[in-house]
């Protein structure tokens, strides 16, 4: 029940993050947003643990480990895709983000020793699959120009720093430490590498004070950071790395469910394959079927 809802709040927020980003695209450069971003959020994150007291004091080697999993996941992660944003729609974008599914899968048998299930192996190619059939119009139409290809690249990039940001949150639960205190400094660390990079690369601070940036960058902060990572890493810790990535397969269809409503997207007859096989990897994955099997008799004793 509990990982049940860990996985629909996850799906139901970070599905919605991607149009959420693509309103903060415009003036505002893409890494001052995302300062802007996980600045606010990891400050209202320590804020609230500090106050209630649930900020937990890790040690200089934890923090070290956060500091990687910041630079990663709050940093390189929300970079390459705001910037990717530029270049392809955010519909596709969260499709790219889905194949966190087989990079969490082979790092965590890289670094965790973990093992790919059958289950967990045929659900992510029925899953991919499906995001396949349900892209393949806007595949098509893109034509894979240059600027479709260096978008692709930054979805790509920044997926395998989410990766591993996913394994290094799977060491911390590993070892005791509370996902939201580590999510406080990983948040911190990131803004803090992001406000270097910006210093180094002399970009100016702007602000958009339109409703829509406001409005997105408020939601982007307090749902898609705080509570978002924090029941997705809390996924990660109870069903593992490679089960908890398949949340990012239903990402898509929520997206293109505010497409359709909000940008005119049209279903074809290969989209609603793709929502079919989508769906059908997600049943395979979490529902367990249980067969009652008679008891055999008892040998009776003469």
């Amino acid at each position: 029940m509990i990982n049940g809802s860990l996985y629909l709040m996850t799906v139901l927020i970070w599905g919605t993050t991607w149009f959420a980003i693509a309103l903060q695209t415009g003036d505002v450069p893409a890494m001052v947003s995302v300062f802007y971003r996980f600045a606010i959020a990891a400050c209202l994150l320590i804020g609230i643990l500090k106050f209630s007291g649930k900020l937990q004091s890790i040690k200089r080697r934890d923090h070290l480990f956060c500091l990687l999993q910041g630079v990663c996941v709050f940093c390189l992660n929300f970079l390459c895709f705001y910037s990717a944003n530029h270049y392809i729609n955010s519909g596709l974008e969260s499709v790219l983000f889905s194949m966190s599914v087989v990079f969490n899968a082979i790092n965590g048998v890289i670094f965790l020793g973990q093992r790919i299930t059958y289950r967990l192996a045929f659900a992510s190619l029925i899953g991919i699959l499906g995001i396949v059939c349900l892209f393949w119009e806007n595949l098509l139409a893109n034509n894979f120009e240059t600027a479709t290809l260096i978008g692709i690249g930054l979805c790509l990039l920044g997926t395998y720093g989410f990766s591993i940001g996913n394994i290094i949150s799977a060491r911390h639960q590993k070892r005791g430490l509370d996902v939201l205190s580590t999510n406080a400094y990983a948040m911190l660390y990131g803004a803090l590498t992001m406000l270097f990079i910006m210093l180094v690369t002399r970009t100016h601070f702007t602000l958009e004070t339109t409703v829509s940036y406001i409005g997105a960058l408020f939601y982007l902060a307090v749902f898609g950071s705080v509570i978002g990572f924090g029941a997705y890493f809390a996924l990660v810790g109870r069903i593992g790395t490679g089960a908890a990535a398949y949340a990012t397969i239903l990402f898509p269809l929520v997206a293109l469910s505010i497409s359709t409503l909000f940008e005119g997207y049209i279903w074809t007859g290969t989209a609603m394959v793709g929502l079919v096989l989508i769906l059908s990897g997600n049943i395979v994955m979490f529902v367990k079927l249980k067969t009652r099997l008679k008891p055999r008799p008892k040998p009776i004793i003469h």
